[in-house]
């Protein structure tokens, strides 16, 4: 008899701990034999703590549940999978039934998180009997090159919000002539409202570490680099005890399978800084330097790491990388629509009924997210405007909800897909201060090199200030509209040159916001 309550950073945060240990003092109690796995979380972060067991039709799931639940739910039958009529909660929860049958389960496509809930995300065992490293062998039997172009024909683009083609980047890694280059994975995820990267790591941590060893081999790398934000202590030590067990087994370091390709492994913690989200203000935090942006070109995959050709991918990135290799490219492509192949890691926040992660094709709608799946506002109040892409996405409205998931068909919207975050505002939100917020948040992360920036982001508070006091609106819009210009065109990077979006959205589609 196998129990599965998550160890997942938000499930712990709700008492998942306090209840694994109760269940597994009351079974004993019971006189049953059981094992508590702790796995990651499914994602439906509403039902956090989610217990499952497993039972021969399937995992049972149970959620959420609080501590002082668990003897009634054991003395119900929980640990034989029952389906007690037991409201967990005041507003409901109890028996859900089998995991896997449930809508919000049912409505994904679930391959780079195929395995984050279902195994125990410690264990090398659980991960090779769920499919892990078939990606990786079958890497190991291609020539570097036909892996490279098995990316490029997947359609992969960069998760981490640019979009670029991923199998591109690695072409140029690869014919960059160097005697050493490396891979670097960008985990620094700071963009409010998502946490995909953390829940993959602390779910599946050995398929980053397969991806990032078949990029490795792709390119012709030795050593590899995960840069883990501080903020993420629990993905900080899982993954750190996934790259030791890995190096046990002889997925990582000298000679790995036997394929003579060496290459390990080594995490580096940032200090906080979002600007290091940023490819080259990552770069240089990793050399030891302060983390400023560096100007292009040169490109970090000719000049990046030590003035080295580099790699450098986002984790969700990475981690879709062995099913592609496992399965095929044209069978990942076959998922999504027009450029935007496969699935995407849609991360739902803010005021949203039902909060988490949904993994599904591109080509689902905005309002599909938000209404279906999200279930609206937490509040029940009507839904004004999401934020889709982190701080420096565009606000959108509710009469844009038909706008298709894709990175073609949100540009001619103006907006953006980014990291695929999306934050739900109810109607009680002030718009004129979420753009307001947008350049205090600038002004707060900018690395200081360039003044568009630095200058630009403490003008547009002041500005905004003087809008939201009535002061002389029609000037200061027009003001305001002008900064804007100057940030996108002369900042150095995405920092300032994309803080515009989500002010001009909000001017935009919420114009009574700043003229009431």
């Amino acid at each position: 008899m196998r129990v599965f309550v998550p160890r997942d950073a938000a499930a712990r945060s709700v008492g998942a701990d306090e209840v694994a240990e109760r269940i597994a003092a009351a079974a004993a109690a019971a006189g049953r034999e059981i094992e508590v796995v702790r796995n990651g979380s499914r994602g439906m972060l509403w039902l956090e703590p989610l217990v499952e067991v497993e039972t021969p039709e399937g995992r049972v799931g149970y959620g959420p549940v609080a501590p002082e639940d668990v003897d009634g739910l054991i003395a119900a039958g929980m640990l034989d999978g029952s389906a007690p009529e037991i409201a967990v909660v005041p507003a409901g929860g109890a028996a859900l039934g089998l995991v896997e049958e449930l809508p919000w389960m049912k409505r994904q496509q679930r391959l780079t998180f195929a395995r984050v809930g279902v195994i125990d995300p410690r264990s090398a065992d659980e991960h090779a009997e769920h499919q892990g490293n078939k990606g990786l062998q079958a890497a190991l039997a291609m020539s570097p090159a036909d892996v490279v172009e098995e990316v490029v024909n997947s359609g992969l683009r960069g998760r981490g919000g640019a979009g670029f083609p991923t199998g591109i980047k690695w072409r140029t890694v690869l014919g960059a002539e160097s005697d050493l280059k490396f891979v670097c994975c960008n985990a620094d995820e700071g963009d409010s409202g998502t946490f995909a990267d953390r829940m993959l790591i602390e779910g599946d941590p050995f398929t980053l570490i397969e991806g990032m060893t078949i990029a490795a081999y792709a390119v012709g790398a030795t050593e590899g680099y995960v840069y883990l934000r501080s903020e993420y202590p629990d993905a900080i030590e899982t993954l750190n005890a996934a790259i030791r067990t890995a190096r046990d087994r002889g997925w990582l370091g000298a000679n790995i399978l036997g394929s003579g390709l060496n290459f390990d492994l080594h995490v580096r913690v940032g200090a906080g800084a979002y600007i290091c989200g940023e490819e080259t203000s990552m770069l240089e935090s990793l050399e030891g330097k302060r983390g400023m942006v560096r100007a292009k070109p040169p490109i970090p995959a000719l000049e990046g790491l030590f003035g080295r050709p580099t790699v450098v991918n986002n984790v969700l990135s990475l981690a879709t990388i062995p099913t592609i290799l496992a399965n095929g490219a044209t069978t990942y492509a076959a998922y999504g629509t027009g450029r935007s192949l496969g699935t995407n890691v849609f991360q739902l926040g803010g005021k949203v009924a039902r909060g988490g992660i949904v993994e599904t094709a591109f080509g689902i709608t905005l309002g599909e997210l938000v209404n279906d799946l999200g279930g609206g506002t937490a509040s029940r109040l009507p839904v004004r405007a999401v934020q889709v892409g982190g701080p420096l996405g565009a606000y959108l409205p509710v009469e844009q909800f038909d706008l298709p998931m894709d990175y073609e068909a949100f540009a001619a919207a103006g907006a953006m897909v980014g990291h695929g975050g999306i934050v739900v505002f109810d109607e009680t939100v002030d718009m004129s201060a979420m753009a307001r917020f947008a350049f205090e948040f600038c002004a707060e992360e900018s690395c200081g090199k360039c003044t568009p920036c630095r200058v630009g982001a403490v003008r547009g508070v002041e500005t905004i200030d003087r809008i939201r006091r009535g002061e002389d609106r029609r000037q200061n819009l027009v003001l305001l509209d002008d900064l804007c210009d100057l940030m996108t065109d002369g900042s150095l990077c995405a920092m300032g040159g994309l803080t515009p979006l989500p002010v001009r959205s909000a001017v935009r589609h919420f114009g009574e916001d700043f003229t009431a």
